[in-house]
């Protein structure tokens, strides 16, 4: 059969594709073997040429090469290379230079390095080619994971592109897939943002350059006013600069005002967690150990008292780099100030062209939001000198800019101008005070204040109470029976029309933010008012009551829901009760914390519960005996977490007597079971007590007063019978507890026994990894990290019982990494995988596990978690296909 059609292609084994590898010899010689093994391993021929005696001359053989490959493979360290006779350049730069320019060219840059003044200077053209993608490494077995994962990337996204060429499909963003370009989860770190950076190339290229380019600092501060964009150039730049970084961690400290807040901040953002005991600088310090990490600090003018602790966490950190937003300089050693400047703005020339106009950064901003707010408006010539003037007037500032455009729907350009020259000059003489461009955000935000009708602008300023975001509820609370608070919903709306406020759902309910400067001037309107200690005392107390509302909703189907909603709420809550704690209101403080028992917990949040109730008793007001109990009983919860830690029972005692005498039947079984856990896990177990104990807290809490709780509490009853031997008895009570947790939708209780009947399995010597998959799924819908951790070792534990030694080890050594990631370096738990990794490094196959363990530490979190999952997925499959006859 004949046609035009093209010949088909068939590669025979000789004929693979080939990936030719450039470095110098001697000195990366491990990591040429690291590549070739990597090549090979996705059955891909590596090229990689060896000086020697040849019959023809260098060049002419790595040209010959070079034309025989399809991927060229950069690896540099220190040495620029030889240099033949008569040539300019080492043979090293030479074969980048020969690399066609069509060639996909993967680049690995080791450190830390010395490099060459040749090098560094190859280096850095490298970085100019944007055909070019390259990475840092530090061993040969990272070379090895990030040459592997990328070579099987290029392949799919030139696969997929092949056939987008052949069906006309359009193909996969290759950027939106896991890992693509990043040596960790970093991308995962930073907030999303679907605005493009206008008018920032050059800037942005400034700030890369610093981020680990050709001269990194250490330590970058963006400064400017507020509203400049600062926080947005800040994320763009870290997004663009995070294959360079093993994470990229944004904190957000906006709604901090204490200084002491910052390194919790950090050390949450980059998942430390806090165990109550040592400081946050210790647990950073442990977890990111020689960890190229990226921190971004966002709005750090509000804690300038904590500049001395910017310095002793790079000290602390030394591969680190810190990247802060602030309205001022930090004033530190090793601190390298940007000044963030205003968007570029059109020539004052009435003979610029539409197109001249068009092209100013400040106006391309104007026109983007412009059209956003209604799709009808569009640059022409009748309004092209007004929006040049617009932009003018309003300085570049890209928040004033944003608020202008907004008005686009009832506002020509025209009038938007006469308003804004008659509001300026009259602002700029009231706050001489300010920088002139601070003085111009401002002037911007009080004009779009000043255009809302006289209810819009009184809700403004009552809105200055709240400290992070908001729900509808909450501004009905504070709002009261004022005059203007008849139609709070339509009210609302008009603030989100003005973009003063931003609107998002949260577990099916919405939640209104302000951006930063505007919250800050709702503040400072909102203190000037009569009634701030009133409207304060409304803020605590419907937080208060939501405490209440929200207690019985973290059972059961609503819980996933409920525990977004205060995660949401968080900021808030934490003001509310710290001002109620200031005015003495105490017992009130800790009978809310107590009914968020559940978030707490869920959230990994204990010690924070626990440091509001120390709070608390250090304000020297009397305490109320049920609040004594409560306080002691998250005291000694939370200590039972520290390895080695022998809780006083003596406590415990007292708690479960002054709740028994409230009346309080769940505090005194919740103190019982505590003291119970204090019994099973002290250096001499007392495992007859824990169980009396554990039984006597069930008879308090019956499923028809807690169904959540009394599930628990059977649960802890059974793993208490599990130490004690009763494993057939134990996993029957598990299996139950799962199967009525997946009825009422309770996750959590479900999450808790999926791990413990994972684990009665494994002391019977059956593996059930579709268990603890389970866990971990229901892990990472809640956020519980530690049952993340807790859900992998599970996994690891049953590779062993099932022989798989090498995918064993790698999950034992990620769960190293996760823990020390997060400072929890060691730990306290009844079932522990330690005998089961003792029984294999006694074995004839300690080494393969040990090879395995060290792979699993150098793994991501994300690609942990997908090595998890599918090695479940493919045992489920395995174990559901009928065996051959």
């Amino acid at each position: 059969m004949s046609g035009s059609a093209p010949e088909a292609r068939i590669r025979t084994p000789d004929q693979r594709l080939r990936v030719f590898v450039s470095s110098t010899l001697k000195e990366l010689e491990p990591e040429r073997r690291a590549a070739r093994a990597a090549i090979e391993r996705l059955h891909l021929a590596p090229v990689m040429f060896e000086l020697g005696a040849r019959p023809h001359p260098p060049r002419a053989l790595y040209r010959a090469y070079l034309e025989q490959s399809e991927v060229f493979v950069g690896i540099y360290w220190q040495k620029y290379g030889w240099a033949a006779a008569g040539e300019e350049v080492s043979g090293l730069e030479d074969e980048y230079r020969l690399a066609p320019h069509d060639m996909p060219k993967l680049i690995y840059l080791k450190l830390p390095a010395e490099r060459e003044e040749r090098l560094a200077r190859l280096v850095a053209a490298i970085r100019d080619d944007d055909t070019t993608s390259y990475k840092t490494f530090e061993t040969p077995a990272e070379l090895a994971d990030f040459l592997e994962a990328d070579l099987a990337t290029l392949l799919a996204e030139r696969f997929e592109a092949s056939r987008e060429r052949a069906t006309g499909d359009p193909a996969p963003d290759p950027a939106s897939a896991p890992d693509a370009g990043a040596s960790d989860d970093a991308a995962d770190h930073l907030p999303a943002s679907s605005d493009e950076v206008l008018g920032r190339e050059t800037d942005l290229a400034t700030l890369l350059e610093w981020l680990g380019g050709g001269d990194p600092r250490r330590l970058v501060t963006l400064v400017g006013p507020g509203g400049i964009g600062k926080t947005r150039l800040a994320v763009e730049a870290a997004r663009q600069a995070r294959d360079r970084f093993d994470r990229v961690t944004f904190v957000s400290l906006q709604n901090l005002r204490d200084a002491a807040g910052v390194l919790p901040a950090v050390a949450r953002e980059l998942g430390v967690r806090d165990d109550g005991g040592a400081a946050p600088l210790e647990r950073l310090a442990v977890a990111r150990r020689r960890r190229r990490d990226l921190i971004v600090l966002d709005n750090f003018e509000q804690v300038m008292a904590a500049a001395p602790q910017v310095t002793e966490l790079l000290t602390e950190l030394p591969d680190a780099t810190v990247l802060v937003t602030s309205r001022s300089r930090l004033r530190i050693h090793g601190e390298q100030v940007f000044d963030v400047e205003p968007l570029g703005l059109p020539d004052d020339s009435a003979a610029e062209s539409l197109a001249e106009i068009a092209e100013a950064p400040a106006v391309r901003l104007f026109l983007e939001r412009a059209h956003a707010a209604d799709s009808r408006f569009d640059l022409t010539v009748e309004n092209a000198r007004d929006i040049a003037d617009i932009s003018r007037a309003l300085d570049g500032v890209p928040l004033a800019i944003e608020l202008a455009a907004a008005w686009i729907r009832v506002l020509t350009p025209r009038a938007m101008l006469e308003r804004l020259h008659h509001v300026l000059p009259l602002l700029t003489t009231a706050d001489r005070d300010v920088p002139e461009r601070q003085r111009t955000i401002r002037a911007t935000v009080e004009w779009s204040i000043d255009l809302l009708g006289p209810g819009a602008r009184a809700l403004f300023v009552r809105l200055g109470v709240f400290a992070g975001d908001f729900s509808l509820a909450a501004v009905e609370a504070v709002a009261g029976d004022e005059a203007w608070a008849v139609d709070l919903p339509v009210t609302l709306l008009e603030l989100v029309d003005g973009s003063l406020l931003r609107q998002r759902d949260v577990g099916g309910v919405s939640f209104f933010s302000m951006l930063v400067p505007v919250r800050e001037l709702a503040a400072l309107r909102f203190g000037r008012e009569a009634d701030v200690a009133a409207a304060r005392r409304a803020h605590a107390e419907y937080y208060v009551r939501l405490a209440v509302q929200l207690e019985p909703l973290l059972r059961g189907s609503t819980q996933q829901s409920t525990v977004e909603r205060l995660q949401a709420e968080r900021d808030n809550l934490r003001a509310g009760y710290l001002h109620l704690i200031a005015i003495g209101e105490v017992d009130t403080v800790a009978d809310a914390v107590w009914r968020l028992l559940l978030y707490w917990w869920i959230r990994n949040l204990l010690p924070t519960a626990k440091a509001w109730m120390d709070r608390l008793l250090d304000t020297g007001v009397p305490l109320a005996d049920r609040s004594r109990a409560i306080a002691i009983t998250f005291s000694s919860w939370v200590a039972l977490s520290h390895p080695g830690a022998e809780v006083d029972r003596g406590p415990l005692q007292e708690a479960a007597g002054l709740f028994r005498a409230a009346g309080d039947r769940f505090g005194e079984g919740s103190a019982l079971t505590v003291q119970g856990i204090a019994c099973a896990t002290a250096s001499i177990p007392d495992l007859e007590s824990a169980e009396a104990l554990q039984r006597r807290a069930l008879e308090l809490v019956g499923p028809d007063d807690d169904a959540t709780f009394h599930a628990l509490f059977r649960g802890q009853l059974a793993s208490v019978s599990l130490i004690r031997g009763r494993t057939a008895d134990s996993l029957a009570t598990f299996e139950q507890l799962i199967a009525d947790a997946a009825r009422l939708g309770d996750r959590f209780v479900e999450m808790i026994e999926d791990s413990n009947a994972g684990w009665a399995r494994l002391a019977l010597g059956e593996a059930h990894p579709e268990l603890f998959a389970r866990q971990l799924e229901l892990t990472l819908r809640l956020g519980n990290e530690e049952g993340v951790e807790n859900a992998i070792e599970g996994l690891a534990a049953c590779a062993v019982v099932l022989g798989d030694l090498e995918r064993a080890g790698t999950l034992f050594g990620a769960v190293d990494t996760l823990r020390t990631r997060m400072g929890r370096v060691s730990q306290r738990t009844y079932v522990t995988s330690g005998p089961i990794i003792e029984r294999v490094l006694d074995s004839d196959r300690a080494a393969e596990f040990d090879e395995a363990r060290a792979r699993g530490r150098e793994m991501s979190r994300r690609a942990v978690l997908r090595y998890a999952f599918g090695w479940v997925e493919a045992e489920a499959a395995r174990a559901s296909t009928p065996s051959a006859s």
